[in-house]
This record gives structure tokens, sequence and C-alpha cells, in this order.
């Protein structure tokens, strides 16, 4: 067996320590396996040899991975039973689950194999490489046979052990520590707010107590639907005003009665599964639609991607299957990538409307503090989740004993230990992507770079729409340019997952505010139209008819043509360049039409669909959907010891599982995470 130096398709964790393993191979001849390791390797291959070996001997053998049926379809992979490995107990020793990665030919594949435990992980490198566990005369790792790849020498790449214990460091325990404390908060607040509210029950009116508490809070990601934005506008003032009468009955007592009365769950839950509001009228109700139905095309996507990176038996079947199948758009071979600049449109409209409002409640005046408190408010909505779950995270890789195909992606969530301070000040998304804690926290960061230029753009428009119309006009085309012009210097591919090894595509394009900014650009000018329209925009039905034809066209040929270029360019191409450049602020434009038809009263049975009730309750939970669906995703990955076999029916239950514990732990955290900072009130008027 040899060893390999080519390491530059591995992941950055497998390349570092297979770098470590080629040093240490250089200086062989001085060192040796140690005493102990050698002695108890010799017995457990003394008693696998015996005519009638001990159990332990069978556990262990047993548990070494071995060649399975369809390689040629992907089963490269050996992993062995991690579990039975451990689960073994010699005379002087227990079995130890080691990964042996190994190249032969064009395949990269590793083996799973049970060894005592008292051998660290160089020796039983050293043990591989010359051959050392064998069975009779047979080695207990064997090449893939010729007729399945034509090279028969095994390159060793490197080996990696599974440690039998957890060991979490301080900082491990300082995050869960922070988990537990922001859990057990509320719950400590129920328990004082119910004691506190059955002694005054006859002094405080509930009703009045849970009005206050709920006045004026917007959920992220939660639309009012039964009022216009210009309603809300001119009446926010006169809501308010009651507001402020009743503020001296909703806190009698002290500063800490009221935070009890913001983290109890008595005022969390409220309005969580609520489908109406109090503001009559209608408007904004397809906004709910649009963002729950973009929300489960990314669950769906995530809960796809990650089986196919990593530990698909079958992968080429299924690539042969399904990446090149438009039926299958609403999985990670569609352009999945479009439901995230649904978002960002949304986001953009959304913070413009609320940014107006609060101008028109503030004199119509755009103040510093004004936009200090704007964004501060969006810090609150969003953070305190964020960093729970970052927390939960890096808890969780730190007390949970992960399985084989953990491995390639814990250096990237380890991270986390490394450059959290990003995650602080809301920048991840700025760092190279292996620095990333988290990585699809990303969002949030480039989330709040977009949400801080609304001010910016809302006082152009104030000060003069000439001026306000160049400055958008400009950065419309130079986000459009940036990403058509990075996308041909660099050939890059469009999203796919057989290109996600192009880590250019996420390092340069993907996550960056500079080609992402389009869609969150286009949604305030949305909102700023909504808001201030004085007039109906569409008059006849013809136009209405002509703008369907024109929207639905668009999102077929965006989707149809991500499909043509799912192939990374081999040299700069005008098609992939012309696309990354277009296709999101097209996107966008075709689902601002969707919107502003409903509202216009030119939806038809779309408007109905977007507007079902049903959407409302997870509309207000999509956040907490959002950053909490990957980590179930993960915890199955993580934990799986076999591959998963590809078939649809297989992956359908993969998706609707992840999407119903997602929606219940999210409903769950929204009311012990997020909706108390939002209810919590700073002043003490």
């Amino acid at each position: 067996m040899s060893t390999a130096h080519e390491t530059s398709a591995l992941p950055e964790e497998i390349q570092q320590k297979s770098s470590r393993c080629n040093a240490v191979l250089e200086k062989t001849q001085a060192w040796t396996v140690s005493q102990r390791c050698m002695m108890d390797t010799n017995t457990f291959l003394l008693e696998m040899n015996q005519d009638k070996p001990k159990e332990y001997a069978v556990l262990m053998y047993d548990a070494f991975g071995k060649m399975g049926s369809n390689v040629e379809g992907g089963n490269t992979n050996q992993p062995g039973l991690l579990q039975q490995c451990r689960s073994a107990h010699g005379p002087t020793f227990s079995g130890q689950y080691c990964q042996v990665f190994l190249r032969q030919g064009q395949i990269q594949y590793f083996v799973g194999i049970c060894v005592p435990d008292s051998c660290e992980e160089e020796e039983v490198q050293m043990l591989v490489l010359y051959d050392r566990l064998q069975f009779g005369q047979m080695s207990l790792i064997p090449p893939l046979p010729p007729i399945l790849v034509n090279q028969s020498t095994q390159e060793l790449i490197m080996t990696h052990c599974l440690s039998n214990s957890i060991a979490p460091d301080a900082s491990d325990v300082t995050c869960l520590f922070v988990c537990c404390l922001m859990v057990a908060v509320p719950l400590a607040a129920t328990l004082f707010t119910a004691i506190i509210r059955w002694q005054r029950k006859r002094e405080v009116s509930p009703t009045v107590e849970s009005s206050c508490l709920n006045s004026g809070l917007n959920l992220y990601g939660t639309i009012k639907t039964n009022g216009s934005s210009r309603d809300e506008i001119n009446n926010s003032t006169s809501e308010e005003n009651n507001s402020a009468r009743h503020r001296s009955l909703c806190f009698p007592r002290s500063c800490v009665y009221r935070c009890l009365q913001a983290f109890s769950l008595q005022t969390t839950s409220q309005g969580v599964f609520s489908t109406s509001s109090s503001i009559p009228g209608g408007g904004y109700s397809s906004l709910n639609g649009i963002r729950v139905l973009s929300l489960f095309w990314i669950v769906c996507g995530h809960s796809a991607q990650f089986p196919v990176i990593n530990n698909l038996d079958n992968y080429k079947n299924w690539k042969k299957t399904v990446e090149n199948n438009p039926l299958y758009v609403f999985t990670i071979s569609g352009p999945v990538f479009l439901a995230v600049d649904t978002f960002l449109l949304l986001g953009g409209l959304l913070s413009a409307r609320s940014l107006l409002g609060s101008i028109h409640r503030a004199e119509d005046k755009l103040s510093a503090s004004l936009v200090t408190d704007y964004l501060f408010k969006r810090i609150k909505r969003v953070q305190p989740l964020h960093l729970f779950i970052m927390c939960l995270t890096i808890g969780l890789i730190s007390v949970v004993q992960w399985g084989p195909y953990w491995f390639p992606f814990i250096d990237t969530l380890m991270d986390c230990k490394t450059y959290w301070w990003a995650n602080l000040l809301l920048i991840s998304n700025l760092l190279p992507v292996h620095e990333i804690c988290v990585p699809w926290t990303w969002y949030l960061s480039l989330d709040f770079q977009c949400y801080a230029t609304t001010p910016l753009l809302v006082y152009f428009y104030r000060l003069n729409r000439g001026v306000f119309v160049a400055v958008a006009g400009s950065l419309l085309l130079m986000t459009t340019v940036a990403g058509t012009v990075i996308t041909a210097l660099l050939q890059l591919p469009v999203f796919q997952p057989s290109t996600l090894t192009s880590e250019n595509y996420v390092l340069y394009y993907y996550v960056k505010p500079y080609t992402r900014y389009g869609p969150f650009l286009i949604g305030i000018l949305t909102g700023i139209y909504l808001t201030t329209k004085k007039d109906q925009l569409l008059k006849q039905k013809w136009q209405a008819a002509l703008g369907w034809f024109c929207c639905l066209s668009l999102m077929a040929v965006l989707v149809g043509l991500a499909y043509i270029l799912r192939e990374t360019p081999a040299y700069p191409s005008v098609p992939h360049a012309l696309y990354q450049g277009l296709h999101r602020p097209l996107w966008a434009l075709a689902v601002t039409w969707i919107i502003l038809a409903c509202e216009e009263g030119y939806g038809g049975f779309i408007k109905s669909l977007l507007s079902l009730d049903l959407w409302v309750p997870l509309s207000n939970i999509s956040f907490a959907c959002y950053l909490t669906h990957p980590v179930f995703i993960i915890l199955y990955i993580g934990l799986q010891e076999t591959p998963i076999h590809y078939t649809d029916i297989n992956f359908m239950y993969l998706f609707l599982g992840h999407l119903v514990l997602t929606l219940v732990v999210s409903y769950v955290f929204t009311v012990l995470v997020v909706k108390p900072y939002l209810l919590l009130k700073w002043s003490s008027t």
C-alpha cells in the first residue's frame, strides 16, 4: 500500500490530516508501533484466526467495512459498524472504530476498521500502511477488484479514529450553559408570572395586560394580513395613544414584573397560531404564502443536499435519475437558490414598509435616532435565536457521539470557536466560506447588511425622486455587472450538487452582498410603491393577463436555464455569466408581479392559495424554521452508521420527517427565545 500526496479534492480537515500523515511517514524508519498496541492487535488477530474465536473477536471482525453491491452506482464507501465495534471488549482492550481513507485509481473512498483502543491514530496508520491487519493470508482492507477499478494499487490518504468518549472543553460548556439559561429564564418567568397573576388577579385585568404586551408586535416573517399598509400607517398614531393610556395599568409594579411578563409563556404563546389581525380591510395577504412555500422549498433542498454530498450508496444512480430531470425541481437538483432571492425580495419590501411607517409616526421626520431604533429592532428580532442556534450547534458537536459520515463536515462547524464573533457582528458572509460559523446563518448577515441600506434609499426617495432613481438604478446595475463579471472570470457554475466542490462559487459569488443585493433592492422599491401609491397600477383585465403570461414565462425560463447550464464551464462562458448576473433581479421582478397582482385584485386562484389562513401561523415561526431545520438534518446524517439509499419515497419521508420536527421545535423556540425579546421594552414609561 502506497501513500497519496494529491489531496486537493478532499475537505480541508482531511487535507490537513493527510499532510500530517505524509510527514509522519517520512520519518518511518525512526518510528515504531507501541508495545501495548502491537500486543493487543496481535491478540485480536490470533483470536480471530482460531477455530472457535471468542465473541469480541467475532464482533470486531464483523465490524470491519466490506465491499457492498453497486460500486458502479457509487457505493464505494465501506463504513462497517461503529457501535458494534465499540461494544466489543477483549482481555485488556475494547474496540475502537477508525476510518481509513484510500484512493484507488480515480475513486476515493473510506473503509471502517475496528482495532484495539490502546492504539493511537498514528499507530493505526502504520498498521494499515504495513498491512498488519490480516485474516489468514487475506488483508482486512482489500482493494476493490480489477473488474470495477482499473488501478489495483491502494493509496493511503489518512486514517481517522472516532473517540469512544466525549470531552467538551470550556467553550462547549459555556455554549451549553447559555442555551440552558435562555430556555430556563422563560420557564422561570412563566412560573413566577402564574404565581403573581394568581395573587393579583383582582388588581390587573388579564385582557388589558395581554393587549398591552402584544400591541405593535410584528414577528420576523409575519405579515399583518387584514389591513393595507396605508391603513396601518394612518391608524398607528391612534393605536399608540390608546396604548399609552393603558400603560400605567400594564406594569403597575416594577421593571422586574414587566420583564417577567415579557418572558412568560402566558404572554409569548399568544398569537403564534392566530390567523387574523385586529386591523380591518385587506392587504399583503399573499406574502405569508410566498414566504412559507419558499421556506418549504429550501427545507426540501437541504434535506436532499446533505445526504447527496456525503452518504448516498447510489450517488451515480441519483445523479442520472434526478439531476437532469425538471420533475425534481423542488429538490436540490432544481434551482433552490431562487427561494433565497424570494426571501430577500420580501425582506426589502417589509423593511421599506416598516421604515416608512416609523417615519409617519415620527411626524414625517427621518432622524438619526429613528434609524438607530429601526436597526436595533431588527437586531433584537434576529440575534437572540441566531446566537442560541450557534451555541446549540457548538454544544451538540461536543456532546454527541457522531457516526462515520460526520467527519468531513466537522471542520466547517468547528470554526465557530474561532470565528463566532463574525456571527455576533453579522458579517459572517464576508469571511472565506470555510471560516463561516454554522454555515446556513450566512443569510442573516446578508439580510442585515441589505437591511441597513434601506434608510439611505428612503432618504434619497424623500430628498429628490430623480436622485433616488439614479442611485437605485446604479446599485441594480452594479450588482448585476458584479455577478456577470465574477462568473465569467472565475468560470463559475450554476449551483448544482455536482459542482459543490467549486469553492470559488461560494467564496466570491453565492453569499456576497455585491451579487445578492438586486432582489432586496427591488423589494425596497416595491415596498415604497405599495406603501405610497394613490391609485391602482392595473386598470384592465388584458393588462393583468399580459402580466401573468410574462411572469410565468419568465419563471419557467429561469428554472429551465438552470438545468441547461448545470455543468461547470471549461472556459469563460457568456451564457453562464449572463444567467448568473440577471437571474436574481429577473426572478425578483416575477415574484413582485405576483404580489402586485394579488394586491390589486387580479390574483385569481393564486391569490386564494397564497392567502390561505394556514400560512399565517406558519409564517409566524418561519424564521425559527429556517435556523432550526439544518440542525435536524445534521443530526440525522451525522448519526448514520450506514449509507442512505436513494429512492423517491425515501427522500420524501426524509423531507416530511425533517419538516414536522422543524415545525414543532420552531414553535417552541419562537415562544421561548424569539418573542420574549420582541416584547421586552427597555423604557420604563
